[in-house]
């Protein structure tokens, strides 16, 4: 199938283009938010093409993939065909919901021209999809090139926007830990973040948007990693140093409460609780190592790219089909 898509979300759209399709990807001049084009840091098969704006409207598209509101719009008028209706249409819910939770209304509540994808089953009960079609696909990652060795006594994070993001994304908690290992947190949008937190810069290291497999070598080195997030949807570098073998230390919220087995570190909402888990990960290597084999079976088992293509294979046969 020729399927168009936006670039949105890096590390979920790299898994998706890995499938047996046609992928076509908006690129504008400014490789803006609606035009960014193929991922500069991660290799993407050549399968996912670039398409500007101009060459959609005499282009085959079999069914588009939405992933923000304002795209219906954008793709009507770079198509000449209106989503769900001339082309099929599937849009993927990639957040949990904002305001008020839990009667947050989907902005793609009561439409019967599309179908409502979300990632997490927390997603899909979280929202309120009111009448429009649901289901769900669980994520699924390519496999990091690199195995956890853990000999460096520190822990790991990936944050994007720690600053802004704050409680939601766990940040306030991080000077907990700091007091027991030096962190090192990946992401976007980090730089400064020991000022922010009151900490030495010896406690807490950002490293500023590293590119993913340079981060993934950098993460397998340290001895846990730290999920903290409050309020977000199931964030795909907790799966994939899951699958690296690293053990993991994750506040029980939102989907982790499936993803994490309590073996393969420690899962709970009580801060104190994964304090102690995470001293005793950096006191007994051996022990990492043994919880970090539990997360690589559990992580390779639910989220692995075979079935993450598998199932969206299914599910875009399914509703190319209906449409005819």
């Amino acid at each position: 199938m020729n399927l168009l898509l936006w670039h949105v979300h890096g590390s979920w759209t790299t898994s998706f283009v890995h499938g047996k399709h046609r992928y076509l990807v908006p690129v504008t001049p400014d490789r803006g938010a609606y035009g960014l084009g193929r991922a500069r840091t991660y290799p993407w098969p050549d399968s996912a093409v670039e398409v500007t704006p101009e060459d959609l409207r005499d282009t085959d598209v079999d069914l588009v993939i939405l992933q923000r509101p304002e795209e219906i719009d954008l793709a009507a008028e770079w198509l000449g065909r209106r989503p769900g209706r001339d082309v099929p249409a599937i849009y993927v819910e990639h957040n949990t919901p904002k305001g008020d939770v839990p009667n947050t209304r989907h902005p793609m509540a009561d439409r019967d021209d599309l179908l409502l994808t979300h990632v997490t089953a927390f997603n899909e009960l979280f929202w309120d999809n009111g009448a429009t079609r649901t289901t769900v696909v669980d994520h699924g990652v390519v496999p990091p090139a690199v195995e956890w060795t853990g000999e460096l006594d520190r822990l790991a994070v990936v944050i994007n926007e720690p600053v802004r993001r704050w409680r939601v994304t766990g940040t306030d908690l991080l000077a907990r830990f700091a007091a027991l290992a030096p962190l090192d947190v990946y992401g976007m949008k980090v730089d400064g973040l020991a000022a922010h937190l009151g900490l030495p810069e010896d406690r807490l290291t950002s490293h500023d948007d590293v590119p993913q497999q340079a981060m993934h070598t950098e993460l397998a080195k340290r001895r846990a990693y730290l999920h903290l997030c409050r309020w977000t949807s199931l964030g795909l570098s907790l799966i994939e140093a899951m699958t690296m073998g690293m053990p993991v230390v994750a506040l029980a919220t939102t989907e982790a409460v499936e993803a994490v087995p309590p073996a393969a570190g420690a899962l709970s909402t009580r801060v104190d609780t994964l304090v102690d888990a995470a001293r005793g990960l950096l006191d007994d290597r051996e022990s990492a190592r043994r919880a970090g084999a539990v997360a690589r079976a559990a992580a390779r088992d639910r989220y692995g790219l075979e079935r993450f293509l598998a199932d969206w294979d299914r599910l875009l046969e399914e509703e190319v089909c209906a449409s005819r």
